[in-house]
């Protein structure tokens, strides 16, 4: 069985931004309660995935040469 391969057009980062500020859009359409702070969680772990995602690349934890 193969595994089917999509390639991204669009970087990590970005993937994630977008999609935090989807959630963020949604969410202020809502009024308050259970639903709207799920969003509101979904889209703060977006933007957390996406510091860590810059961490995770950043030179500084580059092995030594």
């Amino acid at each position: 069985m193969n595994r089917r391969h999509f390639p991204q057009t669009a970087s990590l980062k970005d993937r994630l931004a977008a999609f935090a500020k989807t959630m963020q859009e949604k969410a202020d359409l809502m009024v308050p309660g259970k639903q709207r702070d799920e969003l509101l969680q979904r889209a703060s772990r977006a933007d957390t995935a996406s510091h860590l995602d810059d961490w995770a690349n950043s030179p500084g934890l580059r092995s030594p040469k």
